[in-house]
Order: structure tokens, then sequence, then C-alpha cells
């Protein structure tokens, strides 16, 4: 076994060990990356950019089944395998691939390929060829998609946003297990391309809204389009001879058996740390079973040892997880003292139809006598008008005292770009005064951000 010694060890070259490499490479030569598994980021290869190009797909075959109200009647065929060969193609050659040419540059002495487990707190086991000793780790191992024990047996049959890409031809028919963001974008999407498709929820929560009128309007405009049973638990799966027979205890206690041609399990994804032998690491572990960490700083403890992006379970975003590579990798460079990293606004995005926001500070996290809320319907707007497309609500949480936005949940046409606006806002420090005072073009899908704010800005009055 070949043992090998270095400041700085990087488990994971995704987008958060890439984020880390980048800075602390600029210090030292003394840096080793080690990778399970290929190259190309989550992002790139399984997850925000191949899930955007099957939701892109479906959203244009939606719009020809809903032009008759403009006047366009159109026909149409889905050519499954050409929406599965554009897909693959397109990855390969673009997203994937940039990520491989910037992987392909760095230099051989810096990376490694294989399973990486902890021996104890200071070296790391790779595939019983390696040991690796290390003054400084980083855990920036991402995650793999969560399978509960119900589904245990089938595990390697079954679909998951990992795997759902390399299907050749669309099914006929098909299950989604969850109701987050992988559930939602990919269910929607593939029932807009022709196949019965079932959204199965567990806890009746669906996206990730935390006031309960959004849910509720969350739910009630997607089960006007999408098979939704938000509330249950999945008793049995089997495998049958036309695909898999499931069985599901609904909340209200009762018991529903479909047949489905695949199923796509889309509830959660699980840290890669979890296979890593975290017990010989020396970190102190939280109720979950992963390392507690400072969120300022990434460092877990007061151990030589940071993480960063999914491997924390916390915030699984691109974004975010290139800010904690960042991070994680300076606190590295100055450890033993502390170096904390400046945090951005929270911004999350579900790229369903309509689209889900939610920009800083969540509804149930505030003190509700010392904040206002700010709502307005998207029918209220004059380009939602022209779109025809009344569907969805938008709530701008605002501070009493000092007028401040403070966050914001928007459900609808456009939220992505009202979401972009409002988190600039939040990072300025901005009043609702100061964000009013901004143009706002007309007529534009912001006019209804700027009717909330306004009904925000009369009762501070």
């Amino acid at each position: 076994m070949e043992t090998r010694e270095v400041e700085y060890v990087i488990l994971g070259v995704g987008t958060a060990g890439l984020g880390a490499f980048s800075r602390i490479r600029k210090q030292t030569d003394s840096v080793l990356l080690i990778q399970h598994g290929p190259y190309g980021t989550t992002c790139a290869r399984v997850g925000c950019m191949p899930s955007k190009m099957l939701i892109a797909a479906g959203d244009l075959a939606y719009a020809i089944d809903e032009g008759a109200y403009f006047g366009i009647d159109g026909q149409y065929k889905v050519n499954g395998k050409r929406v599965f060969e554009r897909i693959q193609q397109e990855r390969a050659q673009i997203f994937v691939g940039n990520v491989l040419k910037y992987v392909d540059s760095i230099q051989d002495q810096f990376k490694l390929e294989g399973k990486a487990t902890f021996v104890d707190p200071h070296t790391i086991d790779v595939d019983g060829k390696w040991r690796i000793k290390a003054e400084r780790i980083i855990l920036a191992c991402g995650s793999t998609p969560y399978v509960s024990p119900v589904f245990e047996h089938l595990r390697q049959e079954l679909d998951t946003s990992d795997t759902i890409f390399e299907l050749e031809e669309l099914p006929a028919s098909l299950a989604v297990v969850g109701l987050g963001v992988i559930a939602l974008e990919l269910g929607q999407a593939f029932h807009r391309l022709g196949v019965k498709t079932t959204l199965y929820g567990r806890s009746g929560r669906i996206g990730s809204f935390s006031h309960p009128k959004m849910q509720q309007e969350v739910l009630r405009t997607f089960q006007q389009e999408l098979d939704i049973l938000p509330q249950g638990n999945f008793t049995n799966a089997t495998r049958v001879e036309d695909g898999y027979e499931l069985t599901y205890r609904t909340g209200d206690g009762e018991t529903i058996t479909r047949t489905y041609e695949r199923v796509l399990l889309a509830s959660g994804r699980a840290s890669n740390l979890r296979s890593m032998n975290l017990e010989r690491s020396g970190l102190t572990l939280d109720s979950r079973g992963l390392p507690q960490y400072d969120p300022g700083t990434m460092q877990c403890g007061d151990a030589p040892v940071f993480i960063a992006g999914d491997a924390t379970e916390d915030l699984p975003m691109w974004h975010e997880a290139y800010i904690e590579g960042r991070i994680a990798g300076e606190s590295a460079i100055h450890f033993p003292a502390r170096k904390e990293g400046r945090r951005v606004t929270a911004l999350g995005i579900y790229f369903t139809d309509p689209q889900m926001a939610s920009v800083g500070a969540t509804g149930n996290s505030l003190d509700v006598e010392q904040t206002i809320i700010g709502r307005a319907r998207m029918a209220k707007g004059p380009r939602h008008e022209i779109y025809h497309d009344h569907r969805g609500l938008i709530q701008v949480y605002v501070d009493k005292n000092s007028g401040s936005l403070l966050g914001a949940e928007i459900f609808g046409r456009g939220a992505e770009h009202m979401a972009q606006t409002l988190v600039l806002a939040i990072e300025h420090k901005m009043t609702v005064g100061e964000i009013l005072r901004m143009p706002v073009y007309h007529p534009s899908l912001e006019e209804v951000m700027k009717a909330a704010l306004n009904k925000a800005l009369f009762q501070l009055k």
C-alpha cells in the first residue's frame, strides 16, 4: 500500500470541491483531489442542466396544447427517443464537457480516483491501495439519491435522478416518489410529454414554501394539472410482468395499488459521507450522523476538517455549493485561525410551471408580531393577463419597524426573475420604499411584485 502525505486533501471533485481547490491551489502544490465515480459535477451530469432540458421539451409540448386560446391550433408527435438523444448529446458536449475540460487541465499529480474512507482523523484510505495523510481535510464528496427501505430490494432496477436521463425512450407510465424540487420538475415534464404520471408525497407538504397559504396555493394549482397524492406511505413495491406494482396507504387510511412501467425515486438525496467510516474521523456528529459544522467557516468542530456542498444535506444548490467550497478552502488555509466567509442571501428556485422561488427569510422563521406580509395574486398583473396565466401568488415579508425587506415566497410565471430582483434588494439592505423607487417596466411580469410591495408599504404607513 502506497502512503502519501499532503497539506490538503479534498474529497470530491464536484462544484464544491473545485471551488475549494481553486482557492487552495493558489497557495500551495501540496493538495490532492480524490474523486469516486465519474467526473462532471452533479449539476451538469444529473441535476440542473439535464433536468432543464427535459423541462424545456415538456413546456414546448404544453404550450402547443394550450395554444387554442390564442388561435394557435397545432398538431405534433412527441419523439421520446429524440428527446433523450438531445439531452444526452448536449449534456456530454456542452455541460459535462466544459467541466471535464477544466478537470483535464488539472495536472495528474493533484488527482486520485477511488473510494475514500477514514482510517483516523488525519488519514484517508483510497480503495485499499493508498493511504493519504493530510494536515487538513475538506469534505466535498456530494450526495446520492435517497432510497427508502420499502424500495431497497429494487434499488438496482428503479430510476433516480442519477439514472433517469439515460433512458432511450419515454415510458408509458411513471410513478414519482416525492414532492420536492426533483420530483415536481421531472414529474411535470414527463406528464407534459405524454407519460401517465402520478406523484406521491409523504407528509402532505409540497415544494419548499413555509407559509401555509403558499403551500395551499401550490397544491391546489398543481393538482389541477397533475395526479398528486400528497400524504401517505408506501407499504409494498413488487416487480411484476409489466412493470412495478406499488401499494400506498393515504393519510386518510385508503389503500391504493397501481402498476407503472417505471418508478422514479425522488424523495431527497443522502450525503456520501454516510459510507466513509465517519466513526473513525474523530468528528462530533449530529442527530443525522453527519459532522456538526459552523456555516460561517464550514469547519467541523475544532478539527482541521471542513465541509461543503451536498455533503452537508442542507443546501443542495449549485451556487451554494460553490460558495461553501470557497469558504471551506479559505478557512482551511487560515486554520487554526478562524476565517469566516461571506454567505449570500438565501435563494431557491423550482423550474416548475408555475415557477416557485424563495428569497431570504422564510415565512415560518419570522416573528409574526414584527412582520408585515404584502400579498398579490398573479391574476392582477397585466402581463400575466396577456399570457392568460392567472395562476399563483406572491408574498413579501417586511420588518414592521424598519421597513426592510426580509424575504419573499413567489409562485407564478416569472418567479425566477422577481426572485433575482428581490435577492439583490435584500443584499443591499433596501427598504420597501427604496425598492419601489426602482423602475419597473410596463407591461412586465414584475408589476405583480411591485403590487405586493405596495401592499406592504401601505401597511407600514
